[in-house]
């Protein structure tokens, strides 16, 4: 018997040191039940103390170091206004809402709102940042030719006023030196578009009885007008690949049509036969180019465009030949006094290493042809984010979203201009000019786009000479 009492004694002192030791860990002693963790921020985009931050409709994406769940209702405010669009999955929570610029936004996620796996809750979340500020707010003013013409230098002006508050109106000229596709758009709307872009194409054949950019009286009735001028250059140069045996498309690039293997690294190596090719067209295109100075009319000129493509032969060597050939031009025309220019470079998006550099550049142009919204949001903003100080434009598009949705959407080019309909524009007198379909911008379109009173047409432009 006292064999079993002593082992029922034991028993008991056992039971007794564990349930000191679970008194001790429960008073607070050396050894304690781990708590669960709460969910914890580990970024957030943008980030907290952000500025900059594009406007428009934007997704805010909080990630957190385990995976969650948002409770419902959530209460998440954004400026005090409670946010309608918040989803959680895995580790992130998506927030999304209109941002207006240069303003000031705090994001508050109360506390219990957002659960881990176990339950727990994270403490309330708050994320600032500021949206960029008035669009116009960080460009330069100074244009990169030296001692600009007084008329060069208050379109440019009027263009820095206008950004992001107006978007001015272009149509590309019917293959060169007219105005056809403008006075479509007046046919039908009773409007004619602020911008008319001429191209120099046909510089190879000019004076013709069928092309003579030496007649300017078609720029000067615009300018005269209000009107302001673009200007472009599909540089044809000598190919023997068609029948005028001239090209600007690089070889492989357009069917045999137009296709040249005129090799720009050649180019732009003094001494070549290559060199002095484009060195007589910038002497040729530079006199064309005087004319319109000498009465006093101001270019926004567009040179050498889409190089990154490497479509063009002045894109289908490199990113070095290339840059040097637009320098070559810049300062051949600085020679020539052409003080009238305003430079834009086309981007083609990621493509930084062809850039000429801040001081031979203006504007940054792109062309966007059969894009929705968000992917020509996506290059607004890529464009935006990487020359905050330079005017971005809408320099060529085709058949993409509404301007309207565009500006809704926070995208606020500087000015936007549609490629030419060959077939519906190239003769004014003929059945097809009066149809309103078109195959990159139709009447529909620019019918929506001219209710908008932040359009700005030719009839509400200012003087600028």
């Amino acid at each position: 018997m006292s064999h079993y009492k002593n082992r029922i004694a034991g028993a008991c002192c056992h039971l007794l040191a564990l349930l000191f030791v679970f008194v001790t860990c429960s008073d607070g002693g050396d050894e304690k039940i781990p708590e669960l963790e709460k969910p914890k921020l580990v970024s957030s985009v943008p980030a907290d103390g952000s500025e900059n931050v594009s406007t428009g409709e934007q997704t805010i994406l909080l990630t957190f170091d385990q995976n969650i769940v948002l409770a419902s209702p959530h209460e998440i405010r954004l400026n005090g206004n409670e946010i309608t669009k918040a989803a959680a999955a895995f580790k992130e929570l998506t927030v999304t809402a209109a941002l207006e610029k240069a303003t000031a936004y705090t994001l508050v996620i109360p506390a219990g709102k957002v659960k881990g796996p176990t339950g727990v809750s994270a403490d309330e979340i708050t994320v600032r940042f500021t949206t960029r500020g008035s669009a116009n707010s960080t460009i330069n003013k100074t244009l990169v030719s030296p001692d600009p013409s007084p008329q060069a230098q208050r379109v440019y002006d009027f263009l820095v006023e206008s950004y992001g508050e107006k978007i001015i109106s272009g149509v590309m000229a019917n293959v060169a030196w007219n105005t056809h596709e403008a006075e479509w758009v007046h046919t039908h709307t009773g409007k004619y578009p602020a911008l008319n872009c001429f191209d120099y194409v046909h510089l190879y054949a000019s004076p013709a009885n069928w092309i003579n950019y030496e007649d300017i009286r078609v720029a000067e009735e615009w300018w005269g007008n209000n009107g302001l001028i673009a200007a472009g250059w599909h540089w044809n140069v000598p190919s023997g690949a068609n029948s005028n045996g001239h090209g600007f498309y690089a070889v492989g690039k357009n069917g045999g049509d137009g296709e040249t293997a005129f090799d720009i690294r050649q180019a732009v190596i003094d001494g070549t036969d290559e060199n002095s090719v484009i060195k007589a067209d910038l002497e040729k295109i530079a006199g064309n180019l005087l004319l319109l100075k000498e009465k006093n009319i101001p270019v926004i000129w567009r040179p050498l465009h889409e190089a990154s493509g490497k479509w063009f032969w002045w894109g289908a060597g490199d990113a070095a030949s290339y840059r040097t050939l637009w320098i070559l031009m810049f300062e051949t025309f600085k020679t020539k006094g052409l003080n009238n220019l305003i430079w834009v470079w086309t981007s083609q998006t990621d493509d930084y290493d062809w850039y000429p550099g801040d001081d031979y550049v203006d504007i940054i142009g792109c062309d966007i042809y059969n894009k929705g919204l968000t992917a020509v949001s996506g290059i607004y903003d890529s464009l935006t984010d990487e020359f905050p100080d330079k005017l971005i434009t809408l320099s060529e598009f085709g058949n993409i979203a509404g301007l309207s949705d565009q500006w809704d959407a926070g995208i606020k080019w500087s000015w936007t201009m549609p490629w030419y309909d060959y077939n519906r524009t190239v003769d004014p007198s003929s059945a097809a000019f009066n149809e309103q379909t078109h195959i990159h911008a139709d009447i529909q379109y620019w019918e929506k786009a001219l209710e908008n009173d932040y359009v700005i047409t030719r009839d509400q432009m200012p003087s600028l000479k």
